[in-house]
C-alpha cells in the first residue's frame, strides 16, 4: 500500500463494497486509463474548455500514473461494477490529488468523459499494447525457432503417424515446418483482430451520443494517443453505438488467442510424445534436460516445458469462455462485464507472451534429433507399402502388410515372397523419396 493515500471517498466505498477476489484491475488498464485522461486534459486545454495550467497539472499527474509511480493507489477489486465506473472514479480522485489545488475529480479530470467510454477504451488500448509489443514479438521468436529446426531436420526421415498409428514416412523437418506455420498463422489472426481492437469508443460518453463532449475532442485525443504510443491501429469506431454497446473486438481477439492455445496444445503434445522414452517410448527427439524429473527415480527427465505450455493453453481456453460469456451479456447501450473481460484477456495475452518465449528458448532451440530413433521408426513402418499401390494394387499390398504384421518379418521379405519383383521393390521403397511425396 502507498505511504500516502491519494484516493478519497468513492474509492473507499468501492473497496468496502467489493471484497471479492483480492485481485485488482490489471495495472496495464490503469496506466492506459491515466494516459487517456492525460491526453483528454491537454486536448480540453487546447480547445479552451479547461484552463491551460489546470490541464497541464492533470496531465502531469496522469503521466506519473502511466509511468507506474502510483500503482498502489488503485486498490479496488477487479470484480466490481461491470462498467468499470469504480476504477474510473478511483483514477479521477488520484489524478485530482496529484494535480493539486482547484482540480475536481469529475468537473476537471473527467471532463468530456464517462466511465462508459473511457474505461473500455483503456481496456482496448492495454490489450492492443500488450498484443503488439509483447505477444507478437514472442510468437515471431517461437516461429523462427521452429523454422530453424525445420531446416536443420529437413533430411531426417521418420515414420509418419495418423490416428497415432504408423503411416508413410515424413521428415522431422516437415513436421517442424508445420509447427512454424501454425505459429505464423496465429500471428496473422491476432493482427487481424487488432484492427478492430484499435477502434476505441472514446468520445461516446454515457450512451454513445457524445453528450458534454466537444465535437473535435475524441478525434484529437485519439491522434495524441496514437502519436505518443506508436500504436498505429488506434482509430475511430465504425459506429459509436456499436463501440459503446459491445465488446465484440475483445471477444474476437480472445478467439484468436484461443486458436493459438489450440495450436500450442497440439505442438507441445507432439513434442512430448516424440521425446518419450528414452528407451521404452517413441524416442525420435531429445528435449533439453532442464531439471530432475523425479524425486525417486534417478536420471529421469520429464518434458517440463511442454507440460507448462499445455497448462497455459488450458487456462487461455478457459479465459476465452469467460470472455465470450462476458461479451454476450451487454444490454442496450453498454456492455457491463468489462472488468471480467479485461482481467481474462490481459492474463491470456501475458501468459501466451511469456510462454512463447520460454517455449522457444528453453525447449525448441535445444531440441535434437535422435537419429537412431527416427531411422528405426522410418524403417519399421509398414505403411511404406502404399508406395507400391500403383504397381501391385491396394488389395495385394494389404495382404503383404497383414502377413508382415502377423509374422513380424521384414516387409521386403514378405513382398518378395508374394511375387513382388526385387528391383521394383528396391526402386520404389526409397524412404527419402517417399517422404518427399509429390515434391520429387
Amino acid at each position: 500500500m502507498p505511504d500516502k493515500q491519494l484516493w478519497s471517498g468513492e474509492t473507499s466505498k468501492a473497496v468496502d463494497n467489493f471484497p471479492i477476489s483480492g485481485e485488482t484491475v490489471p495495472v496495464s488498464v490503469v496506466r492506459w486509463l491515466a494516459r487517456v485522461k492525460g491526453a483528454a486534459a491537454l486536448v480540453n486545454g487546447e480547445l479552451g474548455l479547461l484552463e491551460e495550467s489546470r490541464a497541464s497539472r492533470i496531465a502531469k499527474g496522469a503521466a506519473e500514473i502511466a509511468a507506474g509511480k502510483h500503482d498502489g493507489q488503485f486498490p479496488i477489486d477487479v470484480f466490481q461494477t461491470g462498467s468499470g465506473t469504480s476504477t474510473n472514479t478511483n483514477a479521477n480522485e488520484v489524478i485530482a490529488a496529484l494535480a493539486g489545488a482547484n482540480v475536481h475529480p469529475n468537473d476537471h479530470v473527467n471532463f468530456g468523459q464517462s466511465s462508459n467510454d473511457v474505461f473500455p477504451s483503456a481496456v482496448h488500448l492495454a490489450a492492443l499494447d500488450v498484443a503488439q509489443n509483447e505477444l507478437l514479438p514472442a510468437l515471431k521468436q517461437l516461429e523462427r525457432s521452429f523454422a530453424k529446426k525445420a531446416r536443420s531436420f529437413e533430411n531426417v526421415v521418420k515414420s509418419g503417424r495418423t490416428h497415432l498409428m504408423d503411416a508413410v514416412p515424413v521428415t522431422l523437418g516437415q513436421e517442424f515446418g508445420g509447427y512454424a506455420a501454425q505459429i505464423a498463422l496465429g500471428q496473422e489472426r491476432v493482427r487481424s483482430a487488432l484492427v478492430h481492437v484499435g477502434q476505441i469508443p472514446l468520445g461516446g460518453t454515457a450512451t454513445g451520443t457524445g453528450l458534454n463532449t466537444h465535437p473535435k475532442f475524441a478525434e484529437k485525443v485519439r491522434a495524441r494517443l496514437k502519436r505518443e504510443s506508436g500504436l498505429k491501429q488506434i482509430a475511430a469506431p465504425r459506429d459509436p453505438f456499436e463501440a459503446q454497446a459491445s465488446r465484440d473486438a475483445l471477444v474476437e481477439l480472445s478467439g484468436a488467442l484461443k486458436v493459438i492455445a489450440v495450436s500450442l496444445t497440439k505442438i507441445a503434445g507432439d513434442l512430448a510424445l516424440m521425446g518419450s522414452g528414452p528407451r521404452a517410448g517413441i524416442g525420435e527427439i531429445r528435449l533439453p534436460e532442464l531439471q530432475k524429473g523425479s524425486s525417486i527415480m534417478p536420471g529421469k527427465v520429464n518434458p517440463v516445458i511442454p507440460e507448462v505450455v499445455l497448462q497455459v493453453a488450458a487456462q487461455v481456453i478457459g479465459n476465452d469462455t469467460a470472455i465470450t460469456i462476458g461479451g454476450m451479456q451487454g444490454q442496450f447501450e453498454l456492455n457491463v462485464r468489462i472488468p471480467l473481460i479485461a482481467r481474462n484477456l490481459l492474463e491470456s495475452l501475458r501468459l501466451l507472451s511469456s510462454t512463447a518465449r520460454v517455449f522457444a528458448e528453453k525447449c525448441v532451440d535445444g531440441i535434437e534429433a535422435n537419429r537412431a530413433g527416427t531411422k528405426a521408426s522410418a524403417g519399421a513402418t509398414l505403411a511404406v507399402a502404399a508406395a507400391l499401390n500403383g504397381a501391385i494394387g491396394y488389395d495385394k499390398g494389404t495382404v503383404i502388410v497383414q502377413k508382415a504384421t502377423a509374422s513380424g518379418r521384414p516387409l521386403r521379405e514378405v513382398a518378395l515372397e508374394e511375387g513382388v519383383d526385387a528391383k521394383l521393390y528396391d526402386a520404389t521403397i526409397d524412404l527419402r523419396r517417399i517422404a518427399r511425396g509429390n515434391n520429387g
